[in-house]
């Protein structure tokens, strides 16, 4: 089958999931962009060239060819997860060649969280995770969405009192009687 697995597939019965987000949308935005001034260079040379035959199909193809392109970066986009346990930091990407990176939560030595003036503004940012003395499959996550809420989350599981995670001091007390 062609479709990817959904990654909750991956994540084991004795862990429990914390986070799972996509990466921001403006991550898209260099391919937008990209795509927006080839159509309009596509158009300018269609209006200002002589009216050719041979001419207005090859644009009429390459305006296609540019618009299938950006429709296969969106699609890698949309089957992308972050995927964060109490127990490891998974990325999963991929729509034929499915590729899941992952690194245990035991590993991490450290956590930096980076954000860039357009991250403020737009709302990302990234996160850097190290572990002891080698580079794993994943180290750093980029065009990470609510960077502030991920980073605490993940610094919590990592390094905080595994009896006071935020799921427990935020869970409501069961009715007895």
């Amino acid at each position: 089958m062609l479709a990817p697995r959904e990654i909750d597939e991956y994540i084991l019965p004795t862990e429990r999931r914390v986070i799972r987000v996509r990466q921001h949308w403006s991550v898209m935005l260099n391919h937008i962009t990209q795509t927006a001034l080839v159509l309009f260079g596509l158009v300018l040379l269609d209006t200002y060239l002589p009216q050719n035959l041979v001419l207005d199909n090859l644009t009429w193809y390459a305006g296609l060819v540019a618009v299938l392109r950006l429709t296969l970066f969106v699609a890698l986009w949309w089957v992308e997860r972050i995927v964060i346990t109490d127990k490891r930091v998974m990325l999963s990407r991929g729509i034929i060649t499915h590729n899941i990176g992952m690194m245990p939560l035991g590993k991490v030595t450290d956590l930096t969280f980076e954000r860039t003036m357009t991250g403020r503004i737009v709302g990302f940012g990234t996160m850097i995770i190290e572990s002891a003395g080698q580079i794993q499959a994943l180290n750093r996550i980029d065009y990470m969405p609510q960077p502030e809420e991920i980073y605490e989350a993940l610094a919590e599981l990592i390094f905080g009192d595994k009896k006071q995670t935020r799921s427990h001091v935020l869970a409501k007390p069961r009715r007895r009687g």
